[in-house]
């Protein structure tokens, strides 16, 4: 699994670092996400798979 973000287009809603914070966080000034992990272990694959499906601005892509 390889992920993309389009961080232009993130709201900053946080759900993705609720869901997954091994592989998201957000910077501290304006709330934007940030990849940690652009290809997280298999473990973490379910997290990720949840995190961009309830993302309001669907700004997580997944790439097998």
């Amino acid at each position: 699994m390889k992920i993309t973000l389009d961080a232009d287009a993130c709201c900053g809603a946080g759900q993705c670092v609720l869901i997954a914070p091994e592989v998201f966080d957000q910077r501290d000034e304006d709330g934007v996400v940030v990849l940690l992990d652009t290809e997280p272990p298999a473990e973490r694959h379910d997290a990720v798979r949840e995190a961009a499906a309830i993302c309001p601005a669907a700004v997580i892509g997944i790439h097998a």
